[in-house]
């Protein structure tokens, strides 16, 4: 008996330490890789701007399901820190860690998607007046 509770012990702290640490390996990853960073740099066009707008939307709405993700276990663990012995308090404080670099992350993303966003519809508008413009002057 107390080797079957000593197993199942050991093995609920195995996952839940798992799952912490891939989490974890996902937050590290950088939102801003050199590739995206370039393209931001370079870009010109309408087009441009709004496929860098729709990466950081899809961005946000892939740290938006792991932060509901990390919201659940931390859940988890307040919940049924018994199940986790000593490690529960780490494991809390990890998984609020978590949260808060993807709540960051989010609000990152969707300014930055937004900024984008702003710039195609300048370039837009700009593009349109100019199109006016010259229509306009062929009238003449």
């Amino acid at each position: 008996m107390k080797t079957k509770f000593g197993n199942v012990f050991a093995a609920l702290s195995m996952i839940g330490l798992l799952v912490s640490a891939s989490s974890s390996v996902v937050a590290d990853q950088p939102i801003d890789t050199p590739e995206i960073r370039a393209a931001a740099r370079h870009a010109v066009t309408r087009g441009d701007h709004e496929s860098i707008a729709i990466y950081y939307e899809n961005t946000a709405a892939l740290m938006q399901a792991k932060l509901k993700e990390q919201k659940k276990l931390l859940e988890q663990y307040e919940n049924k820190s018994y199940l986790y012995g000593r490690q529960a308090q780490d494991l809390q404080s990890h998984t609020s860690m978590l949260i808060r670099d993807y709540e960051k992350g989010v609000g990152d993303s969707i300014q930055t998607a937004t900024l984008h966003r702003q710039i195609a519809a300048k370039l837009n508008r700009n593009h349109t007046t100019s199109a006016q413009l010259v229509n306009s002057g062929a009238g003449l």
